[in-house]
C-alpha cells in the first residue's frame, strides 16, 4: 500500500483495533472509547475487510487475536505513537484557557497525602483542566493502552514505550495515637496490635519480611483499603500502623496521631516514580502536567 492508498483508511479504525487488542472485548472497548457496542462491532467488520482476516476469534468470554492481528499490533503501536507525537508537537497549550482532561494513575496514599497541594496549584494555573484518576493497580496496562498518560506509583513493570523518573525515596514511619511518652521500643512495636492499609485486604506486607530478618513478628488485626480514615481508626486505641513518611506527615497534620521513626532499620529501598507514555514525551500539555507533578509530588531532599 502506497501513501495515496492510505486515504481510504479511517484512522479511527486503527484506534478501535488497538483498543480491542488490549481489552479483548467489544463491550470493554466500547466503554473505553465512549462508543456504543454496535459502533465497535461495525468498526471490527470494516477492519476484517480491510485486513482480509478475522483478526479476533471468540474464546469463551474473551476475543483472542489471530496471528495476523498480533503482527499488525506489533507494527501499528509504534506508528500510532509517532502520529500522536507529531500532532502533539504541532499543538500549543495555554493552562489558563485549557479545558483538557488529563487521565492519571495514582496510588491511594499519593492521592491522600500529595494530591491536595498539586491540585491547588493546578486549580490556580488551569481552572478549566479536569483530572481523572485511574486504578493504580492497572497502571502498566493503562499506560500501554493510552487510557492514562502519566502515573505515580512504585511499580517498575512498565510497558516498553513508557518513560520513568524517580520523584522520592520514602522511608516507613510508625503512626500511633496513644499518649505514652518517648519512642516505641522494638518489643513494644511487636507486641502492639497493628493496622495496615491494603487494597486487597492482605494481612502481610514488606514490614513482616523486615521483621523476620530481625527474628520478630507482629500481629495485624485490621486491614483497610484506604489511608483516608486511618487516623480516626487509631484514635483511642493501642493500634499502631506503619506508613510511608509523606502519608504519616499528612495523617499527623490532621491531628489525633503522631509519627516517629521505626524502632529498627529496614533493608528495602523504595522509589516513588512518575511514569508516562513515551509518545507524549514532548506534548506541551503533558509536559506542563509532569512538571507540576514533579514540583509538588517530588521530594528533592530524599533523592
Amino acid at each position: 500500500m502506497n501513501r495515496n492508498d492510505l486515504r481510504r483508511v479511517d484512522l479511527n479504525l486503527l484506534i478501535v483495533f488497538e483498543t480491542l487488542m488490549h481489552e479483548r472485548s467489544v463491550t470493554r472497548a466500547a466503554e473505553k472509547l465512549f462508543l456504543g457496542q454496535p459502533a465497535i462491532s461495525a468498526a471490527l467488520a470494516r477492519l476484517r475487510a480491510l485486513f482480509d482476516d478475522p483478526l479476533f476469534v471468540r474464546t469463551g468470554r474473551s476475543m483472542e487475536p489471530t496471528a495476523r492481528a498480533q503482527e499488525i499490533a506489533r507494527l501499528l503501536s509504534p506508528a500510532l505513537d509517532s502520529i500522536s507525537t507529531a500532532v502533539s508537537r504541532a499543538s500549543s497549550f495555554d493552562p489558563a484557557t485549557s479545558t483538557q482532561v488529563f487521565r492519571i494513575g495514582l496510588t491511594d496514599e499519593v492521592e491522600f497525602a500529595l494530591l491536595p497541594p498539586l491540585l491547588r496549584r493546578i486549580r490556580g494555573e488551569a481552572p478549566g483542566v479536569v483530572l481523572r484518576r485511574a486504578n493504580y493497580l492497572l497502571m502498566p496496562g493503562l499506560l500501554a493502552s493510552g487510557e492514562i498518560s502519566v502515573g505515580v506509583c512504585y511499580t517498575e513493570e512498565l510497558p516498553a514505550n513508557a518513560k520513568r523518573k524517580v520523584l522520592r525515596r520514602p522511608k516507613p514511619m510508625l503512626l500511633r495515637a496513644d499518649a505514652i511518652p518517648g519512642r516505641m521500643s522494638m518489643d513494644d512495636y511487636c507486641s502492639r496490635p497493628h493496622a495496615m492499609v491494603s487494597f486487597a485486604g492482605d494481612l502481610n506486607g514488606y514490614i513482616d519480611e523486615e521483621l523476620a530478618l530481625h527474628g520478630c513478628k507482629r500481629q495485624v488485626v485490621l486491614a483497610v483499603p484506604q489511608f483516608n480514615g486511618l487516623a480516626s481508626l487509631l484514635a483511642g486505641t493501642d493500634l499502631v500502623a506503619t506508613v510511608p513518611d509523606y502519608a504519616a506527615a499528612a495523617l499527623a497534620a490532621s491531628g489525633g496521631v503522631r509519627a516517629e521513626p521505626l524502632p529498627f532499620e529496614t533493608s528495602q529501598d523504595f522509589e516513588l516514580s512518575m511514569a508516562w507514555r513515551g509518545a507524549q514525551d514532548n506534548d506541551p500539555a503533558e509536559r506542563w502536567l509532569r512538571s507540576r507533578i514533579q514540583m509538588f509530588v517530588g521530594d528533592p531532599d530524599s533523592l
